[in-house]
Parts: C-alpha cells; sequence; structure tokens
C-alpha cells in the first residue's frame, strides 16, 4: 500500500469535515461529485451527484448567522483497504456544536463506510454510508428529527434518516 495514496485518501475524509463546519455545502457537492449516499446497515439510498448531495445539506442543516452549522466534525480511526484503484475505509465521526445559550457538546456519533475510486489520478468518493451510533440533542443542528434510537443496529433507518 502506497504511503501516498493512504494520505490522499485520508485528506478526503478531513477535507468533508472541514466543507461541512463552514457550511460550504456546494463544495460538499462537488468533493462528492461522483458519489452516492446509503444510511444505516442495509444501506438505504440518498442523494447522488453534485447537485443532490449539496442541496440535501442545504434542506437539512441549519446555517447561524456567521455562515456556519456551529459545528466541528471529527474523523478518526480511519481505517483505508486499497485494492488496485478502489479504495474501502471505514472511521469514526463525532460532531461537536456550540450554538448562542448553549454550551459546545457532542451531538452525534457514528461511523462513514466509504468507498473511494482513483478517478482521473485522484481518489474520488464514490459511495458513502452514513451509521449511526449514538445521538444527542440535535435540535440545532439538523431541520428534521432523528430518532434516538440505535438506527445502525436497527437496520432499516426511517424517513426521517435519510439525511445525513
Amino acid at each position: 500500500m502506497d504511503p501516498y495514496d493512504v494520505t490522499a485518501i485520508t485528506n478526503e475524509l478531513f477535507r468533508y469535515a472541514e466543507l461541512i463546519d463552514a457550511g460550504r455545502f456546494t463544495e460538499i457537492g462537488e468533493l462528492m461529485e461522483h458519489c452516492t449516499f446509503r444510511y444505516g446497515t442495509q444501506g438505504a439510498p440518498g442523494p447522488a451527484g453534485a447537485a443532490a448531495i449539496a442541496e440535501s445539506y442545504r434542506s437539512s442543516v441549519t446555517i447561524y448567522s456567521d455562515g456556519t452549522p456551529r459545528t466541528r466534525h471529527l474523523t478518526t480511526n480511519p481505517i483505508v483497504e486499497i485494492d488496485g484503484d478502489v479504495a474501502r475505509v471505514r472511521s469514526v465521526y463525532t460532531v461537536l456544536q456550540q450554538v448562542e445559550g448553549s454550551p459546545m457538546q457532542t451531538i452525534i456519533t457514528g461511523r462513514y463506510h466509504d468507498t473511494l475510486t482513483r478517478i482521473d489520478g485522484r481518489w474520488r468518493f464514490t459511495e458513502r454510508t452514513f451509521l449511526v451510533d449514538l445521538v444527542g440533542d440535535l435540535s440545532g443542528h439538523l431541520r428534521f428529527e432523528l430518532p434516538r434510537s440505535n438506527p445502525a443496529a436497527d437496520g432499516q433507518p426511517t424517513d426521517k434518516e435519510q439525511q445525513p
């Protein structure tokens, strides 16, 4: 496994976190232009392609007066497995948020199961599965309610879980 490839792949993971925390949803769409989102252990389909993915964030994530969602997405523990021009990556996410009137708090944790493919010499997301493990107070982050049950364990997400 080429260390350059591992670095390039993990940089894509970290770029996603940087963009969502900055509220740059159009750029998330561009980053994910070759990607299809899936939710839960059954892989319920979500948006695919740059425009649909960017719109899913614009319609579901609360943005504050500073132009951001007031979050910090931490992506940790990446396990990268490369086979030629396809990489499979499992990682953990933790999302912190601080909004006016509330202390900084962990609002959700879970896992990403990603597939990246080398396209025109660059590692690109081609599939991202969101698995939710622990849910805190998401009321200041999402414009829909995510059930507090463990959707990853349930196997089939509800309609309300069909968002990032």
